[in-house]
């Protein structure tokens, strides 16, 4: 067990900056998507029990304000290149189809 964590050339265990500097690149980028993934899943939970009345969960009259887990939501979810808009006033001028007739 000793063994493994020493380095080949000089006998010394590795520290944990050695190990790190190891990893490859797409083991880090896999890493990464995993914590967004995370993120994403952490704040839409939180900004589903905002919604959702559950019988063991009591709610003040205002429901509790969710503007920073919705900032961290959208944030999160942007990096994964999805876009949260409302577009009802621009689905009018953007049919190409209507604007001729």
């Amino acid at each position: 067990m000793e063994q493994v964590n020493k380095k080949e050339d000089g006998g010394k265990p590795k520290n944990f900056l050695e190990k790190v500097k190891e990893n490859t690149e797409d083991e880090l980028q896999i890493l990464g998507t995993f914590v967004r993934l995370g993120v994403v899943v952490w704040s839409g939970f939180i900004i589903t029990l905002n919604y959702v009345n559950l019988p063991m969960i009591e709610k003040g009259q205002s429901g509790g304000d969710i503007t920073f887990v919705a900032s961290v939501f959208t944030g999160a979810l942007a990096t994964f290149g999805l876009t949260t808009s409302n577009n009802k006033s621009n689905s009018k001028s953007s049919d190409p189809k209507k604007k001729d007739e």
